[in-house]
């Protein structure tokens, strides 16, 4: 039996878990939320409101570092996330525990899960603080009323309509 491919308005295919959108899959996890550029992108709003937009750039900033290849550019990373987010005279300095054991000659022998401990000890600090606060605020509550009102609205029901018209002949 073939089974076509559902895609999503993008094209690209659609699972149970991506066909929530928008705010509704930012409220089912952070995780989801920091999945999606426009959640990532409200969630800094808010947490620019609260001052600790740092946190999420830096837990970004891990994620980005994971990736990372070859040795100079992991060297080069991790210095630039130590001086962003960990050394005592950091811009935009994260409250972490065991940021002070982190020295500088650690950076000369960097591997991907390096900043681990101190991403997940950031990452449950915006899940259970910043994250919940965040589903209550207005940023989060205006985006999903507009999402909710482009979704009423005449068009979005009439090409609804035509695609249920389509996928029923």
């Amino acid at each position: 039996v073939f089974i076509p491919e559902i895609n999503d308005s993008e094209g690209h295919p659609s699972s149970s878990h991506q066909a929530l959108k928008g705010t509704s899959k930012w409220a089912t996890s952070l995780e989801s939320l920091l999945e999606d550029p426009e959640g990532v992108k409200r969630f800094r709003e808010f947490l620019k409101k609260e001052f600790s937009e740092e946190n999420v750039l830096f837990w970004l900033a891990c994620e980005e570092f994971k990736k990372t290849q070859g040795k100079k550019q992991m060297q080069e990373k991790a210095k630039e996330i130590y001086m962003t987010f960990l050394s005592s005279k950091a811009s935009s300095q994260v409250n972490v525990e065991g940021q002070s054991r982190l020295s500088e000659t650690i950076l000369e022998t960097p591997h991907p899960l390096m900043f681990q401990k101190l991403q997940d000890q950031i990452f449950n600090l915006m899940k259970y603080d910043s994250y919940s606060r965040f589903l209550k605020s207005d940023i989060f509550l205006n985006h999903k009323k507009s999402e909710e009102q482009e979704e009423n609205s005449p068009e979005a029901q009439t090409a609804a309509k035509r695609a249920s018209r389509i996928y029923n002949t």
